[in-house]
């Protein structure tokens, strides 16, 4: 039987702080693993709302991130981070990320050196949280004799989002684990899995944790999720196929493995944009390539496809109309895969 992944919460700077804390509790109720926070430029900062689901919930995790060092220096995410995690009790994890180069530069600032910035976040951040004293002269960010003035979990996991080939790398070789965005194929995930673990065994690591960000619908009629499923894509294929004529590695997110031509894409994203239905538009493969939806136990068998290639944890966007009934079945169903 193919492995099951880990199943978490993606939360974001377009849900109020209050909301987050009812999506918190509804997924501890649920018996969800973590909560991954995705910080965007000029949304709401997330760490407000972390902070608030940090003090009510007892067990599920706090994944902080994820930071760009261009607006957050690594000083302050490693001071932001000790103080979060201490808030609560141990369940806190960082994600790091080298931005948007247009949002950065939007801020005045240059991203010039994105590999370089991500390196020295990581070494200067990992210092801090052990408790070291920090001398690290970098190409992008630096820290002179800089020590936290309060103790901090030593360990502390910190996970880098990425999809280039030398982000992956510095991922095998430093990190805890890689997060791979959305509207990444699973052909895709295991292509970067593969390149993260052999960076990691190259460096004589143990191999990091694949996490893979992925919108969700679940209902018990699944042709009603499938449909919910489809206009959540609507959101989304337009602007990553957008990316993707910029990115290679992005259109390579959305091809391989797929089923889907570079034609197809097009023609939908423009259809959507024109105003189509996106539950008309987009047919079935594009559900089964980049989201999962369906009934509570189709979602956990086709969690498993993504178990299969390599991934440890998947962090689902749950549709707006999600009802908690629906939740708690799901995390039923997933219990009694994971005994079975």
């Amino acid at each position: 039987m193919k492995p099951l992944p880990k199943i978490g919460v993606r939360l974001h700077g377009s849900i109020s702080a209050r909301e987050c804390v009812e999506k918190a509790q509804a997924a501890e109720k649920a018996g969800l693993e973590a909560l991954w926070f995705a910080e965007n430029a000029f949304a709401r900062g997330i760490l407000p709302a972390a902070a608030a689901c940090a003090v009510s919930t007892q067990r599920i995790k706090i994944q902080a991130g994820v930071f760009n060092p261009f607006s957050r220096h690594p000083t302050m995410m490693a001071m932001e981070i000790g103080a979060l995690d201490e808030l609560s009790n141990g369940r806190v994890g960082v994600s790091i990320g080298a931005g948007i180069g247009s949002a950065v530069e939007k801020m005045g600032l240059s991203a010039a050196k994105p590999l370089g910035a991500l390196r020295d976040t990581v070494a200067i951040v990992r210092a801090l949280l052990a408790g070291e004293v920090v001398n690290h002269e970098g190409s992008a960010f630096s820290a002179k004799n800089v020590k936290l003035d309060f103790e901090t979990r030593k360990d502390i996991p910190l996970f880098l989002a990425g999809r280039g080939e030398k982000t992956l790398m510095l991922c095998g070789q430093a990190a805890d684990g890689l997060i791979v965005s959305n509207m990444c194929a699973a052909a895709y995930s295991a292509k970067c899995a593969e390149i993260v673990h052999t960076a990691a065994s190259n460096a004589n690591r143990q191999p990091p944790r694949i996490i893979q960000y992925m919108p969700c619908a679940v209902a018990a009629d699944g042709a009603k999720a499938v449909a919910a499923a489809k206009r959540m894509l609507g959101e989304l294929v337009p602007s990553f196929w957008s990316l993707s004529q910029r990115v290679p590695s992005a259109k390579t997110a959305l091809l391989l493995g797929t089923g889907i031509e570079e034609e197809d894409f097009a023609r939908v994203s423009k259809q959507i944009r024109d105003g189509g239905d996106p539950a008309e538009v987009l047919d079935d493969r594009f559900v089964r390539a980049f989201a999962i939806a369906g009934t509570p136990e189709e979602c956990v068998e086709q969690a498993r496809l993504y178990g299969a290639a390599g991934v440890n944890e998947i962090a689902l966007t749950f549709q707006d109309e999600l009802e908690f009934d629906d939740l708690r079945a799901f995390g039923e169903a997933l219990a009694r895969a994971r005994v079975g």
